[in-house]
């Protein structure tokens, strides 16, 4: 077996609605402080970062209404608060590039999804521009305009064949 573990690369979590509310223009790759119950619940599959969002505080960055559910074979008698404020690893630089972005008029910090890499969960944070509810039509109208093309020339090859 190579070094590499099992769940390299695997995807946890999504943030499927951050596409279809912000136009994402830069992400960052950041490591989580995680308790052991935490990591084992993450690796379940058990998380959710559909309504969580990200804030520097005193030049540190942590993640809020992250909701990672309680692990069944952890510790029954204190569990952690699912939705517990968690803080962000990034470089200093990162953290800083982050802030002066996010108090530009409408960027905000958006997590897009969770993934373990070289044995260690990993959020990848998106700076986010809000869209305007013509600009979500617009990106729908050429989705669907994309699917169609699609399905043609797939109904074309079968045609061919």
């Amino acid at each position: 077996m190579s070094d590499k573990k099992k769940n390299d690369g695997k995807v946890l979590a999504q943030n499927k609605k951050a596409s279809h509310d912000y136009f994402i223009e830069d992400t960052y790759e950041a490591g989580m402080v995680l308790t052991g119950t935490e990591i084992k619940s993450l690796r379940a599959g058990r998380a959710n970062i559909s309504d969580s969002f990200a804030l520097i505080r005193n030049g540190e960055a942590f993640i809020h209404n992250m909701h990672i559910s309680p692990f069944e074979q952890g510790n029954r008698h204190n569990p952690s608060d699912p939705t517990r404020p968690r803080k962000l690893l990034l470089h200093r630089t990162q953290i800083h590039k982050l802030l002066g972005s996010a108090k530009q008029e409408g960027y905000t910090i958006v997590p897009l999804k969770i993934y373990v890499r070289n044995g260690y969960a990993k959020l990848l944070l998106g700076l986010g521009r809000g869209k305007k509810q013509f600009d979500k039509r617009d990106t729908a109208a050429k989705k669907d305009a994309q699917r169609d093309i699609q399905r043609a020339l797939r109904e074309k090859q079968k045609v061919a064949r």
